[in-house]
């Protein structure tokens, strides 16, 4: 049963079906009449099954990426993995045009074997944490469901983790691939990308945080940077070489407060990307700046200032980033 209420310029609408209340105000009475007609179909149909017969699985994922994800650090990737996880297609129908009522751990099933197909198991897996994130809040705060369509739905195995290596010579023909020249002026973006490049091999700090880098967070004088907030949701100081406060001193002058390397996360990639390719250089990736700075730093520092430095918590995760090879240690040991 619903009913109306006009409040100044504004109408309160209220529906009270098998014992579910819920309220919403809108602009004009069709649109509270609008609105009050879906909710009660939708909570009737709640109660006859265990998810909406009016919303699809896409409507999860739209709304989600409109409420949700801008809310959060890295959306512009999370919104992108959204818009490929409802591109799939499951039996023939894309996986998005699944009715909510209809929807079963075997479709969440067919849809992570069809990725497993195309990307490894520990993207999937991420992908899978992003839909399960997405059904809860559809579940907790929207009402769209009643149970977990993700339950008893098993994750692909975790694959190896990545020990990528930079070589000298890799990283020689990357920054000459963008067009950087020891001692000559930085002036184009692409050039700006190679010092960003040589910057996180230096210090191990992730592209988002040498991007966000600005006069305001940078001592050179104290050889320190401070991240005021990181991927792990608090800050830290990352101690800078002379060699880091070198290549930061190579960038053009920016405005009090403007990031130093005045780049997007998205252009760097790109740019990156086709200087890598110019090259020839195959299975390197931006992020694999860490694992290769990590590793040099191990040979320089303690495990906890090496971890201090980084930001890590866990030393077991730390070690994930190291990549000394047998015959590396063994020159070591003499």
């Amino acid at each position: 049963m619903a009913s109306f209420t006009k409040r100044g310029t504004s109408w309160r609408a209220s529906v009270h079906v098998n014992g579910v209340r819920d309220t919403g105000t809108f602009h004009t009475k069709a649109e509270a009449q609008a609105w009050a007609a879906k909710r009660e179909t939708e909570i009737r149909s709640l109660a006859d099954g265990h998810g909406s017969k009016t919303h699809t699985v896409g409507d999860v994922l739209d709304t989600y990426q409109k409420d949700v994800s801008p809310k959060k650090r890295g959306s512009r990737w999370e919104i992108i993995r959204l818009e490929l996880i409802g591109r799939k297609e499951i039996e023939g129908n894309p996986f998005r045009e699944i009715r909510l009522a209809d929807l079963k751990p075997n479709h969440i099933a067919a849809w992570r074997d069809a990725r497993e197909r195309e990307v490894s198991g520990s993207s999937v897996s991420r992908e899978m944490s992003l839909l399960s994130h997405a059904f809860k809040v559809a579940r907790e705060e929207w009402g769209w469901i009643t149970t977990d369509p993700m339950k008893n739905v098993t994750r692909p195995a975790e694959g190896p983790p990545r020990e990528r290596r930079i070589s000298d010579a890799e990283i020689e023909a990357i920054i000459q691939s963008l067009g950087f020249i020891e001692g000559q002026p930085v002036v184009l973006p692409i050039q700006r990308v190679a010092v960003a490049f040589l910057f996180a091999i230096e210090t191990a700090m992730r592209s988002g945080e040498i991007l966000g880098l600005t006069s305001m967070t940078v001592d050179k004088k104290k050889q320190v940077a401070h991240l005021p907030l990181t991927k792990n949701g608090g800050a830290r100081d990352v101690p800078l070489s002379v060699r880091a406060v070198e290549l930061l001193g190579m960038l053009p002058t920016v405005e009090p407060g403007k990031p130093l390397f005045d780049l997007t996360d998205f252009s760097r990639d790109v740019l990156f990307r086709k200087g890598r390719d110019r090259s020839r250089i195959k299975g390197l990736t931006f992020h694999d700046t860490r694992h290769e700075a990590i590793t040099r730093l191990a040979m320089k520092l303690q495990p906890l200032d090496l971890a201090r430095m980084t930001g890590h918590t866990n030393l077991s995760e730390l070690l994930t980033y190291y990549n000394a090879t047998a015959s590396d240690i063994a020159k070591r040991l003499g």
